[in-house]
């Protein structure tokens, strides 16, 4: 059981941004001890105990955690797990997450249980019963979670509201945050053909709670100049990316900010690298104050 946490629970104004802490980098991240603010873990990869929890609990000494689901299945028409809200709630209660998260998504079905974040339509039906979900999950772990927005290669004729609009609906009815991730939003946009730019704009900055950055891939078809962009979490932030996070940062002001990268994983020092690019930029828009300044300079001595 950890005691005595050496980190404060949530990121500080100078070390906004985080890295996903996937199984590659345990041992050197706790060798190197890098110089970011926070990290993620999937919860579901730590149910079983072992040797992933001790990696973890040393990890948590040193950085505070979130938490990032991907099995709750908060868009199916059937109730959330309650197996599975327990499994969390346990990590949950051991590990004190500063953020709780999942997806605006489905995953389950009966007894079939998909590798995927598959795509909801953006109706009033489906509202209701993503906002269930997280209704039911908010008061199982007895705390706010946040959602996040999916990436999307495929969209519903009966669609009655956009994305974002679902969203924002999603947060004012049931008090979650949105998780938003910036680079879902370009591949979505650069799939389904809209202004990426005036979905960001459109999201109610009160409910954003985090973002995330991640890099993807484009994929062209013979006989097609049409091209499809893929969500891939195996390389760097594209530049295009980057633009549309700049803006983000301008309208929602600093949020923290994790980089995703969860195949083709490099070594740990090209992640902090992207990290610190994140941080650099939040940094321009917003500069430190003096006394934060002086606290991530004492940091730097002692660390």
């Amino acid at each position: 059981m950890l005691q005595n946490h050496n980190k404060p629970l949530e990121p500080s104004d100078s070390a906004p941004v985080g890295i996903g802490y996937r199984f590659k980098h345990h041992e050197d991240l706790l060798a190197q001890k890098p110089d970011i603010g926070w990290i993620e873990v999937h919860p579901e990869n730590y149910f079983t105990g072992g040797k992933p929890r001790h990696y973890l609990e040393k990890a948590r000494e040193f950085y505070p955690l979130s938490l990032h689901a991907v099995g709750l299945s908060l868009g199916s028409s059937e109730e959330v797990s309650d197996h599975h809200l327990r499994e969390m709630k346990e990590l949950i209660d051991i590990y004190e997450p500063f953020q709780v998260s999942d997806h605006a998504s489905w995953s389950a079905s009966g007894n079939a249980h998909l590798n995927d974040l598959m795509p909801l339509p953006y109706t009033q039906e489906t509202l209701e019963t993503l906002c269930r979900n997280i209704n039911k999950t908010q008061e199982f772990f007895g705390q706010q979670i946040l959602v996040e927005n999916p990436s999307t290669y495929i969209a519903f004729r009966d669609n009655e509201m956009s994305e974002q609009e679902f969203m924002n609906e999603a947060a004012r009815k049931t008090g979650c945050g949105i998780l938003l991730d910036i680079n879902n939003i370009y591949v979505q946009a650069h799939n389904h053909g809209n202004n990426p730019y005036e979905y960001v704009a459109t999201i109610n900055p009160d409910y954003v709670g985090e973002l995330h950055l991640a890099g993807h891939m484009e994929k062209s078809f013979e006989g097609s100049d049409q091209s499809v962009l893929i969500d891939t979490h195996g390389d760097h932030v594209r530049d295009e990316v980057w633009k549309l996070y700049e803006f983000a940062i301008s309208k929602l002001g600093s949020r923290p900010t994790l980089i995703e990268w969860d195949s083709d994983i490099p070594e740990l020092s090209v992640l902090v690298a992207e990290a610190h690019k994140a941080r650099d930029e939040i940094f321009r828009q917003f500069p430190l104050s003096s006394e934060a300044k002086h606290a991530q300079e004492q940091e730097h001595a002692t660390g």
